[in-house]
C-alpha cells in the first residue's frame, strides 16, 4: 500500500488560534474575506467552517480502504483549508502536473487579455486574431490558411473556448490522442491547426479539442507579444503569489495551452477561490467577474460533464470544475463557499472517484453557513484517519 506522509490536518484548535466569526450568507456567494491566502492559508478546524469532522474522517478512511492512487487532497471552505493531505512522494510544497486544469487557467488568461484590449472579446473570429493586423508576432505575417471556406471564416474566440470549433481535431482521449500525436509531429503547431479541414459548422456540438486550447494559448502570446507564461506571471500567478510553477513550450516557443503547466496543491486552490469571488482578490479584480460568470455557466452539452462553459466543466447543480487526466480537480461548489482540490494517478475507470468523493463526504459535511459545535473527538478522528493512511 502507498504511504501517506507530510499530512495535515489544520485546525484552530490544534494550532491555538481564535476562530473566526462566519456571517449567514445568501446561497451561491462566497463570504466576504476577512484575509486573503496571498501568501499563506489559513487553517481552522472543519466545525469552525460549519464542517463535520467525522463527515471527512469517513472519506479519508475510504480512500484508505480503496488504496486508491490519489496524491492530495485540499478542503477549502470560506477561505480556510480544514483537511490538507499529500501523498509519498509528494510533499506539501511538492508541484503536480495538473493536465488539462491548465486549460481553466488559460481561460482565465483570456479573460484578462480581452480586458486589457489584446483581443477584442468572444465574437471576434479566430482567423481575424491570428493575421496579421492584429498580431505582434513575427510568425503571423503572411500566414495562408489551407481548407478555407466560410465556415472556418465563422469560427470564433467563443467557439474555441466551448471546445465547439468544428474543426476536424481528432485529439482527444476517443482517438487516442491522434490528432495531438501529429500536430507534434509538425513544424508549425499553429499553423497546423488553422489548416485542419472542418468536421462541421462551428458551434454545431461539443468535441474535445486540444489543439483548439493550444491557439488560446498562442492567441494570447502573438497579441500581447509575450510568452503565455510572462503574461500570467504578471496577470494572474503574481498578484496571488503563485510561484514555482513550471510549463513546457512547444518549438516554436509558445506554452502548452491544453496542459503540461506543474503547480502546488495549494495554488490549484488559489485560482478556485479566486474563481469563488467572481475573480476578486484582495480589493484587485484579476480576471473580470463577468468573464469569470460567463466561463463557469454552462454553454453547451458536453461529455465528460453536463456542461462546458469557457474551458471550464459544468454541473447542471451549479458545480463548476477545472478538470484533468488522472484525476486532476479543481472543485468550486458556490452554494456551499468550498473549493476542493484532488491530485492523482488514477486509472481510467477510476477517473471519476475524486468527483465522488466530493459529493458523498465534502458537500455533505458541509452542513452549516455558521459554525458547529467544537468537536475535539472528531477532529482527532480526522487527523487519525488521515495518519492511517501513512500506515504500511
Amino acid at each position: 500500500m502507498r504511504r501517506l506522509v507530510c499530512i495535515t490536518l489544520i485546525g484552530m484548535l490544534l494550532a491555538g488560534c481564535t476562530p473566526s466569526t462566519i456571517m449567514e450568507q445568501p446561497a451561491g456567494t462566497a463570504l466576504p474575506a476577512a484575509y486573503w491566502p496571498t501568501e499563506t492559508w489559513q487553517i481552522s478546524t472543519p466545525e469552525e467552517q460549519g464542517m463535520d469532522s467525522e463527515t471527512l474522517a469517513e472519506m479519508f478512511e475510504m480512500i484508505r480502504e480503496q488504496d486508491d492512487n490519489i496524491d492530495s487532497v485540499t478542503v477549502v471552505r470560506n477561505g480556510h483549508i480544514v483537511a490538507d493531505a499529500t501523498v509519498y512522494p509528494f510533499g506539501p510544497d511538492s508541484k503536480h502536473i495538473i493536465h488539462s486544469c491548465t486549460k481553466s487557467i488559460v481561460s482565465a488568461l483570456i479573460g484578462i487579455a480581452i480586458d486589457l484590449g489584446y483581443v477584442e472579446g468572444v465574437d471576434q473570429p479566430i482567423l481575424d486574431i491570428l493575421q496579421e493586423e492584429n498580431c505582434r508576432a513575427p510568425s503571423c505575417k503572411g500566414r495562408t490558411i489551407a481548407n478555407l471556406d466560410a465556415d472556418k471564416e465563422a469560427i470564433t474566440l467563443e467557439h474555441v473556448l466551448t471546445m465547439s470549433s468544428g474543426l476536424e481535431c481528432r485529439d482527444s482521449y476517443l482517438y487516442r490522442w491522434r490528432g495531438l500525436h501529429e500536430m507534434r509531429q509538425s513544424d508549425d503547431w499553429v499553423q497546423f491547426m488553422l489548416d485542419l479541414p472542418m468536421a462541421e459548422p462551428p458551434g454545431s456540438r461539443f468535441e474535445y479539442c486540444n489543439g483548439g486550447s493550444f491557439l488560446l494559448s498562442a492567441i494570447i502570446q502573438e497579441t500581447a507579444g509575450v510568452s503565455t507564461a510572462r503574461f500570467a506571471e504578471e496577470h494572474l500567478f503574481g498578484p496571488l503569489s503563485i510561484s514555482d510553477v513550471s510549463w513546457p513550450s512547444n518549438p516554436q516557443g509558445i506554452n502548452i495551452g491544453w496542459g503540461e503547466l506543474h503547480m502546488r496543491p495549494h495554488d490549484m486552490a488559489k485560482i478556485g477561490y479566486l474563481y469563488l469571488n467572481e475573480g476578486q482578490w484582495d480589493g484587485e479584480q484579476i480576471v473580470p467577474a463577468d468573464w469569470v460568470r460567463a466561463s463557469t455557466r454552462k454553454h453547451i452539452s458536453a461529455t465528460l460533464q453536463d456542461g462546458y462553459g469557457y474551458q471550464w466543466w459544468v454541473t447542471d447543480d451549479g458545480i463548476y470544475m477545472a478538470l484533468g487526466y488522472a484525476g486532476q480537480f479543481i472543485f468550486v461548489v458556490p452554494e456551499k463557499a468550498l473549493v476542493a482540490v484532488f491530485t492523482s494517478e488514477l486509472e481510467e475507470r477510476d477517473f471519476y472517484t475524486p468527483q465522488i468523493l466530493l459529493n458523498d463526504y465534502i458537500i455533505p459535511a458541509a452542513e452549516s453557513s455558521t459554525p458547529l459545535a467544537a468537536n475535539p473527538e472528531g477532529v482527532a478522528l480526522l487527523e487519525a484517519s488521515i495518519e492511517a493512511l501513512g500506515s504500511p
